[in-house]
């Protein structure tokens, strides 16, 4: 009997505890009076000014102050630039060279040359070139001087024989008229000339300055081309290396492209207008096919003026008619240019919107002058690259053809290893 008893008083022990377990529920608390009592209130905010706007007002208040943001930034930027002129026109001219000379300092490089060797080579062969063509352009000048002047005289009285008795019918009085007036402007502004004068004087020193910093920074630049762009990528936070190291990569390459694009149509452009200056016998041939060559660089508008320059020379020394051809010549030559060259080989290099160009000029030419308008465009190229390479691959994986954004590839895309850094973010630099 005791074995029995003892089952049915565990069973009923367990069925109690296990009651217990189910409807057990904590005791009510009971605050401490000195603690005081509290409450949680729950308040609806009221609603602020921006709630009662429409989401468009908000949106284009919120872009507004930011445009105007970053308006104050970039005209802080440009005043800073005017006011630093002396050395950033100097560096950005170098930067120029470099991207024309820097593939044959890395050709050097490749063949076992030492990098300071190599960058030294390049730079003594470029001021060679140089200063060999300035020579060369000087001696035309002295040896034409003195046949200059009289075709000059000759020219003059051509010019004026035509205006008296050409279309125009001028009389002999409003000649004189005329010339006596330039005459009195000249001699009414001949303090403003002389001091014109000493200011070129005084600006002398400046030039030679810019032009020894120009040498200096051109020699790193090819030396060290690398190594300046790691040490910018590495001061940059560790998310934004890579993107900013392959975003550099390709905007090198395409100011790469650009300089020897513009070098090659430079070339032919002065070829093309200096055998016609040749060819019709105008003095000074040879040097106004380097003007050409010079001008070039100023896009839109440094063909226009080098051409002028051709016309007006033609016309003081070897007549109208030969000035109408030559004005014929550089006619034909800007339309080779500009529906044959630019497409062809410009296009290849940098795809931009001639409104664009227009205005970066336009905008170069008044921030920094003849200079702004030199570096405008390929600064825009630049620009254009690296904003359109981080907005389309902000993580830093390379393009789908290897080539650099908003530029036409010289043939169909194969696959290639890419050039841009892989292993480390910031392993490319300019002097690749």
């Amino acid at each position: 009997m005791a074995p029995v008893w003892a089952d049915i008083a565990r069973k009923q022990t367990l069925d109690r505890f296990a009651v217990a377990r189910r409807g057990w529920t904590p005791p009510p608390f009971t605050a401490d009076p000195a603690l005081g009592e509290s409450s949680v209130v729950l308040v609806e905010q009221a609603p602020s000014v921006d709630d009662r706007l429409p989401d468009g007002v908000r949106i284009a208040g919120a872009w507004a102050w930011r445009v105007i943001l970053f308006i104050t930034c970039a005209y802080l930027l440009i005043r800073v630039v005017s006011l630093l002129q002396i050395v950033v026109v100097p560096i950005a001219i170098a930067l120029l060279l470099a991207a024309l000379l820097e593939p044959v300092s890395a050709a050097l490089r490749r063949r076992g040359v030492n990098r300071s060797l190599a960058a030294g080579l390049v730079l003594v062969g470029g001021l060679l070139v140089v200063f060999g063509g300035l020579t060369l352009i000087v001696q035309t000048v002295i040896s034409q001087l003195d046949d200059l002047s009289a075709q000059v005289a000759d020219g003059l009285a051509e010019v004026q024989g035509w205006l008296s008795q050409g279309p125009l019918h001028l009389s002999q009085s409003q000649l004189s008229g005329g010339l006596e007036r330039l005459r009195t402007a000249i001699t009414d502004n001949q303090g403003t000339l002389t001091s014109g004068a000493w200011n070129t004087a005084a600006t002398l020193g400046e030039v030679v300055a810019g032009f020894l910093l120009v040498l200096f920074t051109l020699f790193f630049y090819l030396r060290d081309g690398g190594q300046i762009w790691t040490f910018v990528c590495r001061v940059l936070p560790r998310a934004a290396r890579l993107p900013t190291a392959r975003a550099g990569h390709y905007s090198w390459h395409t100011l790469v492209s650009y300089v020897r694009a513009t070098v090659l149509v430079a070339f032919v452009d002065a070829a093309g207008i200096g055998i016609g200056l040749a060819i019709l016998r105008v003095p000074l041939a040879l040097p106004l096919a380097a003007l050409v060559f010079l001008s070039a660089f100023i896009p839109v508008i440094g063909a226009t003026l080098s051409g002028t320059v051709a016309v007006l020379v033609a016309l003081v020394t070897v007549g109208p008619v030969k000035a109408l051809i030559v004005l014929g010549v550089v006619l034909a030559v800007q339309q080779i240019e500009g529906h044959v060259l630019q497409p062809l080989i410009m296009g290849r290099a940098v795809a931009l919107h001639p409104l664009a160009v227009i205005l970066a000029i336009a905008i170069g030419v008044v921030v920094a002058g003849i200079v702004g308008g030199l570096v405008a465009i390929p600064l825009l190229a630049v620009l254009n690259t690296a904003i359109r390479y981080l907005f389309s691959h902000p993580d830093g994986e390379p393009t789908p053809d290897h080539e650099p954004p908003g530029t036409e590839p010289a043939e169909p895309a194969v696959p290639s290893s890419d050039p841009a850094p892989t292993g480390t973010p910031i392993e490319s630099g300019p002097s690749r």
